[in-house]
């Protein structure tokens, strides 16, 4: 069984409940299990820049593996999530966890914000320089988490 620290477990749990408010859980039910289904899901202009986050992400994230889970695009690397993404009605949904947001909290001032996500609107360019920060961020978290968790041999 994998690390998981207290604030990562209740971030997990607050995901959980806001997807289902947001009746997203229902992905999985509806045959959607990849990336690229997801995706294809949306209408042209939310594909391009669920797309362009896509690359942006993944790029960064060179090892990282591609995964749906909660019902949205998650980007795992070294066992652990690094990130998710979502599309909703009015806005493409971040979550880099609480840490993510923390540490750039000033960067993220001027979109809506909660502990572990940040909205950016359908209606303006993604800022994917920030994003390319938030995920080098991310992934040191990850490796730090990967070199704590106990050996299974």
């Amino acid at each position: 069984m994998g690390y998981i620290e207290t604030s990562d477990a209740h971030y997990i749990l607050l995901l959980q409940r806001t997807l289902k408010v947001l009746h997203l859980s229902d992905m999985k039910e509806s045959g959607i299990t990849t990336v690229d289904a997801y995706i294809a899901s949306f209408p042209r202009e939310v594909r391009m820049m669920l797309e362009s986050l896509r690359q942006t992400i993944t790029s960064v994230a060179k090892h990282g593996e591609e995964t749906i889970k909660y019902g949205i695009p998650t980007i795992v690397l070294g066992g652990h999530n690094l990130v998710h993404f979502a599309a909703y009605k009015h806005h493409i949904g971040f979550y880099p966890s609480p840490s993510g947001i923390v540490a750039f909290k000033k960067e993220f001032s001027k979109y809506k914000t909660s502990k572990g996500a940040v909205q950016f609107p359908l209606n303006d360019p993604l800022p994917l320089t920030l994003v390319t920060k938030v995920v080098k961020m991310r992934i040191k978290e990850n490796q730090a988490l990967t070199k704590k968790q106990p050996s299974s041999k």
